[in-house]
């Protein structure tokens, strides 16, 4: 229970720094409107990041199901959804992370099951 639990935070916590990194050294205002490419390089760099969190996640929580993903994938959208209902300005990063980056936390997780059920066969 410990290991599920401390893949979930340290999961979250790789979505979280990740993010935060890319809006502190892009002096982007993730609140405010965005470039089209600024946006899709977002989309991208935060897709590659939400997968590396629901594979470290199962890493760490060495379990066979995606409850813990599941878990993870909650945590996102609703701290994302939480966000679009507090903040003003432009929503696209928490859409984006309701609608994207949680869901691909899931298949990082379900990559990783996969490749160790292929693995021990």
């Amino acid at each position: 229970m410990i290991r599920q639990i401390l893949g979930v935070i340290i999961g979250y916590a790789i979505f979280v720094i990740s993010s935060v990194l890319l809006f502190r050294f892009s002096e982007v205002n993730p609140h405010a409107e965005a470039s089209r490419l600024f946006m899709v390089l977002t989309f991208v760099y935060g897709t590659v990041f939400s997968f590396i969190s629901g594979l470290v996640t199962q890493l760490i929580a060495r379990t066979r199901n995606l409850k813990v993903n599941y878990v993870l994938f909650i945590i996102m959208a609703g701290f994302a959804t939480f966000s679009l209902f507090k903040s003003s300005g432009s929503y696209w990063t928490q859409l984006l992370a309701i609608f994207v980056f949680a869901p691909v936390s899931v298949l990082g997780g379900l990559f990783w099951i996969k490749r160790n059920v292929i693995s021990e066969k």
